[in-house]
């Protein structure tokens, strides 16, 4: 790491915060609410050493979008240099963590990732191509990083169904608030949007996790966080909402988050 900064150091030009760090704020999000949810409901040492593993591996989507780009465009500038030493870096401490959730709990808990390896690539793709911000990158992003939260309840030991409903319900919220900010965000620039989209998803969404707590796989707390969801869904993409500036779009779009989180994980211990 040392010598990534001295390479980027020497190198006036390069821009450490737009190699390093993602430029969709919201990606944040899709690291954190599954994975800490997920941990608070069910902690274990090999879901510590899975977290290493997400958090490393989203780490270096960053410096690999930036090499990947300058190599498909043929240059080799000063930043595709440092780029690519900061993703070496993140994937060696990926591969740490694989082995640490490998040694401390079961393979089994890594399956999900298994399963989401095509769409990371898809992803990679989009990345590479500068097309990170089309509605298909951004899905496949909430599916894979919502897999973490199954990932960390099979380490646990909590079994399949389990981890399947975290996956489906962590899932299930950031996708909806993809499709939800997109289309505020082209209302607020007088754009034309789609309120029916959004709804369809939330209502799906709400009905899914309805079903689950009507069969106790979740608690009806984590059903009621959905429809407050439903409901700044409907009204934010009405005629009765207030015209925002998207950075409050996005930072009311992390409240939600962690209300939602916060619902799963109370949910979960209080029972109701």
């Amino acid at each position: 790491m040392t010598d990534a900064f001295r390479q980027a150091a020497a190198n006036p030009g390069v821009r450490l915060r737009g190699v390093l760090l993602p430029t969709e704020h919201g990606s944040w999000g899709f690291l954190l609410e599954p994975l800490v949810a997920s941990l608070a409901v069910a902690w274990s040492g090999a879901g510590a050493w899975v977290a290493l593993l997400v958090t490393a591996a989203f780490l270096s989507r960053q410096p690999l979008k930036v090499y990947l780009g300058d190599l498909l465009a043929g240059r080799s500038l000063p930043q595709t240099a440092v780029a690519a030493r900061f993703a070496l870096l993140f994937i060696v401490i990926a591969v740490i963590g694989f082995a640490g959730a490998v040694r401390n709990g079961r393979l089994e808990a890594l399956l999900p990732f298994a399963v989401v390896a095509p769409l990371v690539a898809v992803q990679l793709y989009f990345d590479a191509k500068r097309r990170s911000r089309a509605l298909l990158a951004e899905v496949i992003g909430a599916v894979a990083m919502s897999s973490s939260a199954a990932a960390v309840t099979l380490a646990a030991g909590l079994g399949w169904e389990k981890a399947l409903v975290m996956w489906c319900v962590f899932a299930a919220r950031l996708v909806t608030s993809i499709v939800y900010v997109r289309n505020r965000l082209k209302a607020e620039k007088g754009k034309t949007f789609s309120p029916v989209s959004s709804a369809a998803a939330h209502t799906a969404a709400l009905v899914v996790v309805a079903l689950f707590a009507s069969t106790g796989r979740v608690s009806w707390l984590t059903a009621a966080a959905f429809g407050v969801l439903f409901l700044r869904a409907g009204l934010g993409l009405s005629s009765l909402r207030r015209q925002v500036k998207a950075m409050r779009i996005g930072v009311f779009e992390i409240l939600y988050g962690i209300l939602l989180a916060t619902a799963v994980v109370a949910g979960h211990y209080a029972g109701f």
